[in-house]
């Protein structure tokens, strides 16, 4: 039988697939959310206000953690004072924290103007929503090179002063306004024997390289990096009682002052600092996190 030039068996199908298209789709909907549905749960690591109780607990890498159990470094203590206090991003491992006051209290006792604290991490670690792809598990520190000034500062200012850059446009060497202090507090916080390496800026290191005497030993935990041009980024090592903490390479022999530093003048890292913004990378789920973060987050 023809019905306006189709078939019987032609329609017969069309009914047929019409019928079983629904129960695929809901077939491919039920496929998804059993199989990715837990990775597809990214929460927000900037929502707990609040740590999980003691004792302290690191769990995964600097770049994709967690931390329960971490404290507070005071806003304002001997030879510093903490910025941006509205991020709620003051919170560390034990250990960060009390290395953090003992170098400030170490460069006031000689004299120092004081450090201006920038972000430790979250109360509970986790990516932060802007910022840093690391300061995850309570270890990471910046600092900011300029110096706290005399008298400190207020609530509104902590909020809104911006951090100068000390390197010249075109990254080749430090502005003027670089001076024994900005050194002083590297080569003090690079010769506490809990810190793994600090991030600079590549002319910063270079300045370093080309100034310092004496005792230089120091020099090979100041690694240079992309930016950190108004700031140094200082990581404490994994401590010895955390051992879900997952610790970077070692750091290579030597003082770094040699050909691994002449590239970041080279064109080939010009070339690579002019490429364009990469797209982000895709957000971490709980699922991509170490499994104790799971319970850490939600504050079991």
């Amino acid at each position: 039988m023809q019905f306006r030039g189709m078939s019987v068996k032609y329609w017969g199908l069309r009914l047929i697939a019409a019928a079983i298209a629904p129960v695929a789709l809901a077939a491919i909907i039920l496929f998804a959310l059993t199989t990715t549905g837990v990775r597809a749960q990214v929460v927000d690591w900037s929502g707990p206000k609040t740590p999980t109780a003691a004792p302290a607990e690191i769990a995964g890498t600097y770049n994709r953690g967690c931390i329960g159990g971490s404290v507070a470094l005071p806003l304002d203590g001997p030879g510093y004072q903490v910025m941006r206090v509205s991020r709620n991003r003051y919170y560390g491992h034990p250990e960060l924290v009390q290395f953090i006051e003992t170098i400030a209290a170490e460069l006031a006792a000689v004299g120092h103007p004081g450090l201006l604290i920038g972000d430790l991490g979250q109360p509970r670690g986790g990516p932060m929503n802007s910022g840093h792809r690391s300061h995850q598990i309570g270890l990471d520190v910046d600092i900011w090179f300029l110096l706290k000034p005399a008298g400190g500062l207020n609530a509104a200012a902590r909020e809104a002063l911006p951090a100068p850059s000390l390197v010249i446009p075109g990254g080749d060497s430090v502005t003027d306004d670089w001076s024994e202090a900005q050194t002083q507090a590297l080569r003090t916080a690079a010769l506490a024997p809990e810190v793994d390496r600090i991030f600079v800026n590549a002319a910063i290191k270079r300045h370093l390289c080309d100034t310092e005497t004496g005792d230089r030993s120091w020099l090979s935990r100041i690694r240079p990096w992309w930016g950190h041009d108004d700031h140094f980024h200082i990581r404490v090592a994994c401590p010895a009682d955390q051992p879900l903490c997952e610790s970077q390479a070692p750091l290579p022999p030597g003082e770094g002052c040699d050909a691994s530093l002449d590239w970041w003048f080279s064109a080939e890292a010009a070339a690579e600092a002019a490429k364009p913004a990469k797209v982000p990378p895709r957000a971490l789920s709980l699922d991509d996190m170490p499994p104790s973060c799971r319970s850490i987050y939600y504050g079991e």
